[in-house]
């Protein structure tokens, strides 16, 4: 669902729910930087959308004046908050909290995403979408986004989170509510409401019969020789379920649409598998699923803007990395592209601590789709759609092969 009434004015009434924006967000960019790069609207309270790489990364780095401690995109309106973000106290650190509570967090998680530690769930990751292709290589059709790239990494983040992969299809239901349905508040928090009282439930169970996992680890952790409070854990585990789930998802489907939809790329990528690593890096650019937010701090000047303390800005990731001033080409897929300094894992402190997971798992789905279904399009006059708001993604992508 959209505003009440529809976009006039992209530089002063911008909606991101709107249904445009959501399926084609690249022309109103373009048009944006060269005409108002900082563009504003009332909609949901004043808040500020940048378009330029510079500017998206000066905001990202300036701390002092744009807070962390609400990220939502849409901010939930009206009523007191449900039991679930009461427990969550200190929201979902590290990615809601500015330093110190920031540093430390993300100290605790960046050990599970390490490059060593990445290449121990490979083979999972690869041996899991092959039995993904095993349920629909035979079929001659498949809904991409739905019976592959939406069941990759909720298996993956539930094996490092030690909870039952068997619960795959729930626990994306409950990141789909929380960053799909923005202008449903009620969704949003009984999504909310159901995840955290799970791994609230996940966590007295886990004090008794600790495993060798992310959740079990957070439950031994001490923090200048205190144990980690339970709401920091909890928090901590929500993020990894709703920042591991619903942002690699997207990328992965994406990159599957761009295939499907550029049979030169897909006949090259297939042709020459050693580019494989500069596609992965071209295709986070071009396709940048997360935009997060900030609020102002204080009354601020930004690039002739002026800011008021409370204000949101949205880091507008996606955007930057369209930006054709930072890549030439931006807006089309290079595949080759050597020089990629792409933000679409974010910029300063709040830099993605999962990016090699992510990397390694839209590179191996890539690798593994390829070598099976080298050949496929989207299925003639179906209907691809498409999630927006925080994270960007298509929702439906019917495919066909031979």
């Amino acid at each position: 669902m959209s505003g009440v009434h529809p976009v006039a004015d992209w530089s002063t009434d911008f909606d991101v729910l709107d249904p445009g924006y959501v399926a084609d967000p690249f022309t109103i960019w373009d048009d944006l930087r060269s005409t108002c790069p900082v563009a504003h609207t009332g909609r949901r309270g004043s808040t500020w959308l940048p378009t330029r790489y510079d500017d998206v990364v000066d905001l990202a780095h300036d701390i002092d004046h744009f807070s962390s401690t609400q990220i939502s995109v849409i901010p939930v309106a009206g009523g007191s908050p449900p039991e679930g973000e009461r427990i969550l106290r200190y929201g979902v650190p590290p990615i809601s909290a500015d330093p110190p509570l920031h540093t430390w967090t993300r100290r605790l998680l960046l050990p599970w995403f390490s490059h060593r530690r990445v290449e121990g769930y490979q083979a999972m990751t690869a041996e899991l979408c092959g039995r993904l292709l095993d349920g629909f290589s035979g079929r001659g059709r498949a809904d991409a986004a739905g019976d592959y790239a939406q069941q990759i990494p909720v298996r993956v983040i539930a094996a490092i989170l030690g909870v039952p992969g068997s619960l795959a299809d729930t626990f994306t239901g409950w990141v789909r509510d929380v960053l799909e349905f923005a202008d449903d508040p009620e969704r949003r928090r009984r999504g909310s409401q159901a995840l955290v009282e799970y791994f609230v439930d996940e966590v007295a169970r886990r004090r008794s019969e600790p495993g060798d996992d992310l959740l079990s680890d957070l439950l031994g952790s001490e923090v200048d020789g205190v144990p980690i409070e339970d709401s920091v854990v909890l928090g901590i585990a929500a993020l990894v379920l709703i920042a591991g789930v619903g942002t690699t998802w997207s990328v992965i489907g994406s990159s599957l649409w761009h295939l499907a939809t550029h049979a030169e790329d897909r006949r090259r990528l297939v042709a020459e598998p050693d580019l494989m690593p500069f596609a992965v890096e071209e295709l986070l650019r071009a396709y940048s699923p997360v935009t997060m937010a900030r609020v102002v701090t204080e009354d601020v000047e930004f690039r002739g803007c002026p800011m008021k303390a409370g204000d949101k800005v949205l880091v507008n990731f996606p955007g930057a990395n369209r930006d054709p001033a930072a890549f030439e080409e931006a807006d089309s897929v290079v595949l080759d592209r050597a020089v990629n300094r792409h933000v679409a894992f974010g910029s300063g402190i709040h830099r993605c601590a999962g990016s090699n997971l992510a990397r390694m798992e839209l590179r191996v789905a890539l690798e593994e789709w390829l070598a099976r279904i080298p050949d496929f399009s989207l299925e003639n006059g179906a209907q691809v759609t498409w999630a927006g708001g925080q994270v960007r993604g298509p929702r439906q992508l019917p495919v066909v092969f031979e």
